[in-house]
């Protein structure tokens, strides 16, 4: 039976310092930044996936020992495993993978690690059941919880479901931190690819109090006369 220690080693062989120095400055890992403390050894998200592929038998307690790691892609790589088993899982499985994932928020704490798991893993198990916990998250102090509540509504919006995320980007109209613009700015561009309607009856109604960044991401497919148009009106 595979253990974590094993998935690190095969991980080290993957890395590279001179990446490695790239993803510190990439991500913000400095005093005063989003990212400050995190550290990276320097392995492209592909390579991440196929040692997670590798190993997707590992223990839950061992995939919580990787995911405690300080290490920036040894946490990745175990949330790429719990994306794997909840996707194969039967109904216990993915229940317990959404439980396991919500009592380890802490350690999902950079905006690749959110985005690469909340849709497929939060997202995918509150389809078709309440979304409470999306709006307490939507109102953590936590800008990484924020983000998982917004990112978490790409699977809605894959199934051509857009309230929630109308919901909760209004809710963040007034948000300080601009990787929550960001991300709320992109699904509702991904809100417009399968509804252009229903994204321009969101945006009419608050693009002028709407956080610029969030914006530009929310039109940036749009033909340039349209996206001069709703910038023009925010000056």
């Amino acid at each position: 039976m595979p253990r974590n220690n094993d998935v690190k080693k095969a991980l080290r062989k993957l890395a590279s310092d001179e990446r490695a120095k790239v993803s510190q400055r990439f991500f913000k890992t400095g005093k005063g930044e989003y990212g400050e403390g995190d550290i990276f050894i320097g392995i492209t998200v592909p390579d991440t996936r196929l040692v997670a592929r590798r190993f997707y038998d590992l223990p839950l307690v061992e995939v919580q020992k990787l995911l405690q790691s300080a290490i920036h892609e040894e946490r990745l790589c175990a949330l790429l495993m719990l994306v794997d088993m909840h996707q194969k899982g039967d109904k216990k499985n993915r229940n317990d993978i959404y439980s396991f994932y919500l009592k380890n928020l802490s350690h999902v704490n950079n905006w690749d690690l959110v985005d690469l798991s909340a849709d497929k893993i939060v997202g995918a198990y509150l389809n078709d059941k309440p979304k409470n916990i999306l709006y307490r998250l939507a109102r953590s102090k936590n800008v990484w919880q924020r983000r998982i509540a917004i990112v978490a509504t790409f699977y809605f919006i894959k199934n051509n479901t857009f309230s929630e995320t109308l919901k909760i980007s209004k809710m963040f109209l007034d948000d300080p931190h601009d990787l929550i613009h960001k991300a709320s700015g992109w699904m509702l561009r991904e809100v417009g690819k399968r509804s252009l309607l229903t994204e321009e009856k969101f945006l009419k109604k608050y693009y002028k109090i709407m956080p610029r960044t969030m914006l530009r991401y929310a039109i940036e497919r749009f033909p340039e006369g349209k996206r001069k148009y709703y910038l023009s009106k925010t000056l």
